[in-house]
């Protein structure tokens, strides 16, 4: 049966404030703004942003209180043509928010976000056929307890992909349970994980053994690093004029996402996936600079795969 959408989102939504500042002051110093704006945040809510601009099919399943910050959210997942159809606001709630400082040199960015008091994400037998309907699932960080429940409900055929932030109960079982599990690089230095000083290489194929899936870890400026039959490969990221980081990670999440969801292989998505992040840095926020799917398959056609170790070196 074909699906009916390209990629679920299941995940948080916020508002995000960002200021833009020369540079980040010391404790008990003080610096000026230069700049402020306003945009809809958070992992799941950015990366169905994403999908859609790139012309892909998405539904958002997610929460936002029924406040003014949650009308915000909503009004602009629609302005990006994202369905705001499962997107619950619950009464008497609050949104959460986030305030994100940009140094203007270098784009990086230090991030004061509100923890979040809405309830958790549930799923139920109503969303069985949104579950079912769609070809990949991509999970955030916020829904790592829904790996099972996820797992159970959708269909056989969807592909299941895992944006992983830090360790968080149940990691485990969603390293078993995702067919694409893709951490940053810090995760790669967890406690948990006990890879302690070894090399970065040796701590991918460390974690590669510990996944059933395929690993795919994404380094910011660097780019994105997979081990694929005892190889351990690079995508570089292209040259940008960086201005915001803030939502580059969602953002190559969706594109990862959306690129399966379109029969890209592994490393045709990798490529896809690191050329929208690094496009996506042009503008302050995650959303503004998206990149049309031309652009995106433009950029991504130039990046080198770079085989960096092999199995006779054991990477």
């Amino acid at each position: 049966m074909p699906h009916d959408c390209d990629v679920l989102v299941i995940g948080r939504n916020c508002v995000d404030t960002i200021w833009s500042l020369e540079r980040f002051p010391a404790e008990n110093q003080k610096a000026p703004l230069s700049f402020e704006c306003r945009e809809g945040g958070g992992q799941g809510g950015t990366s169905a942003c994403c999908v859609s601009a790139l012309g892909g099919r998405v539904a958002l399943k997610g929460l936002v209180g029924d406040d003014s910050q949650g009308n915000f959210c909503r009004r602009r997942l629609q302005d990006f043509k994202v369905s705001t159809q499962h997107l619950q606001s619950v009464k008497h709630a609050k949104t959460p928010t986030a305030q994100i400082f940009v140094t203007r040199v270098s784009g990086r960015r230090t991030i004061l976000y509100e923890p979040s008091t809405l309830p958790k994400i549930c799923l139920d037998v109503d969303d069985n056929q949104l579950l079912q309907a769609a070809n990949v699932i991509l999970l955030d960080p916020e829904t790592t307890y829904l790996v099972d429940r996820v797992s159970a409900l959708k269909s056989p055929q969807s592909v299941l992909v895992y944006d992983c932030e830090r360790w968080r109960e149940k990691v485990d079982r969603m390293m078993q349970a995702a067919d694409y599990f893709i951490p940053s690089s810090d995760f790669l230095d967890s406690p948990q994980l006990a890879f302690n000083n070894l090399p970065r290489m040796q701590k991918i194929r460390r974690l590669q053994e510990k996944i059933k899936g395929q690993l795919v870890v994404t380094a910011g400026s660097e780019g994105a690093f997979f081990p694929h039959q005892g190889n351990l490969f690079h995508v570089a990221a292209p040259a940008v004029d960086v201005v915001d980081t803030t939502g580059a990670g969602d953002n190559f999440h969706g594109a990862f996402a959306l690129a399966v969801a379109r029969g890209f292989d592994l490393f045709h998505s990798v490529r896809f996936a690191v050329a929208v992040a690094s496009l996506s840095c042009r503008a302050f926020g995650g959303r503004n600079a998206l990149p049309s799917l031309q652009q995106a398959l433009e950029t991504a056609g130039k990046l080198q795969i770079e085989a960096i170790a092999s199995a006779s070196v054991a990477f």
